[in-house]
């Protein structure tokens, strides 16, 4: 960080900056630790699959429940003791997880789980927003957005390392935690919210935000579909299209890598724009069509399997894109209590987006592997596509 962008910069945005990521990554390392764990045991129990689905969704229900009132809780209590919050929560889960076996303190705990994950989220990026310099904005929101998705593939290692089987591994999410809680303690004091008194939180915000941003929350939405929503059911079409287990799984790396290796470079670059505001846009309408060119070949995968691997390379690395422009865009425009906000209205639409690729995907591959299921996609890339276009050229 240059002396230029720190003398523009709040003050305490190195430490702000730090704190905010050394805090999220040990938690969300934990928390991809103890997710899947959790999912594992349960099985092992001989809880039935439907049961187990449902103690997943739980999770997510927390989220989707308190995605809307993270602006109204940040206005009450203040946006540090929001992120405090969130982080005692995950850790008080934790440890409860290590200490009961009632399945019906699980899902509790679960659902508690999801909502301080969903002011951890939101929070989180909103701060990064607040503490980055100006001029720098794309590059620290791409470094995030990167070691979050590293976080995906880091749990997991470290699960399989530790063993599923092990008193151990739930004592070291334990420990991940509470070092998340201490980095979290370390954030300073945030800049002012001047808008405090005069913000709409909870629903009336959430709506204020979306007709503010519909084209940077579509964006989030058809990010959330190719990085989220289609990468979680690519072992299914994997299997569809005659993979082995082993390659079909695979896929689901492939993609993540994609999404580590794409966003910082494309928040270097958004970065490097004299207008910056016009790069971004620029980058999302980029990064709308090299998906939609991509998902065009998915007629001819089933003839040319090793078309798979660029392909949904090009989804991680496109919707990752999308998304970090998105929230770079948010928070070049906003602050305070209204960036919170525009956030938790973005996480939203990338998760619903996530939510309705998941949730009809699986569908289209039973029916139509080769004709429906790529069908909709490039509909839903190309609806994408032309409300950027449309925008950029206004």
């Amino acid at each position: 960080m240059t002396s230029t962008a720190l003398g523009q910069a709040p003050a305490g945005a190195k430490l702000g900056l730090a704190a905010i990521f050394g805090s999220t990554f040990f938690a969300l390392v934990g928390y991809f630790i103890l997710s899947p764990l959790l999912l594992l045991k349960l099985k092992g129990a001989d809880i039935s699959s439907t049961l187990a689905g449902l103690f997943v969704a739980t999770g997510w229900l927390g989220i989707f429940v308190m995605t809307p009132f993270a602006s109204s809780v940040a206005n009450r209590i203040g946006r540090r003791q929001c992120m405090w919050l969130a982080s005692v929560l995950l850790m008080l889960c934790a440890l409860l997880f290590t200490l009961t076996q009632a399945l019906p303190l699980w899902f509790a705990l679960n659902l508690v789980s999801g909502i301080a994950m969903s002011l951890r989220w939101v929070l989180s990026e909103a701060l990064i927003a607040e503490f980055c310099p100006p001029d720098q904005r794309g590059r620290y929101v791409g470094i995030f957005q990167t070691m979050v998705s590293a976080t995906f593939i880091i749990g997991p290692a470290l699960l399989v390392w530790l063993g599923t089987q092990s008193t151990v591994t739930l004592w070291v999410v334990n420990c991940l935690n509470g070092v998340g809680l201490a980095w979290t303690l370390l954030i300073p004091k945030v800049p002012a919210a001047h808008d405090t008194g005069t913000a709409r939180v909870g629903l009336h915000g959430l709506l204020s935000a979306l007709l503010a941003h519909p084209i940077i929350m579509l964006a989030g939405f058809v990010g959330g579909f190719f990085e989220t929503g289609v990468t979680s059911i690519l072992p299914l079409y994997g299997l569809a299209l005659g993979l082995t287990a082993s390659a079909a799984a695979v896929m689901v790396s492939i993609s993540g890598l994609g999404g580590v290796l794409i966003m910082i470079p494309a928040g270097l670059i958004a970065d490097r724009f004299v207008d910056q505001a016009h790069g971004r846009r620029t980058l999302m309408v980029w990064s709308a069509a090299v998906m939609l060119a991509a998902t065009l070949a998915l007629p001819f995968v089933a003839q040319t399997p090793w078309l798979a691997w660029p392909v949904v390379f090009v989804w991680g690395g496109a919707g990752g894109t999308l998304y970090t422009m998105a929230m770079t865009d948010i928070g070049s425009r906003e602050k305070g209590i209204t960036l919170v906000n525009s956030t938790a209205v973005l996480v939203l639409t990338y998760t619903l987006g996530g939510l309705v690729a998941s949730g009809i995907s699986g569908a289209l591959i039973d029916w139509s592997p080769a004709v429906a299921f790529p069908a909709v996609l490039v509909l839903v890339s190309a609806l994408g596509l032309a409300a950027l276009v449309r925008s950029h050229q206004r």
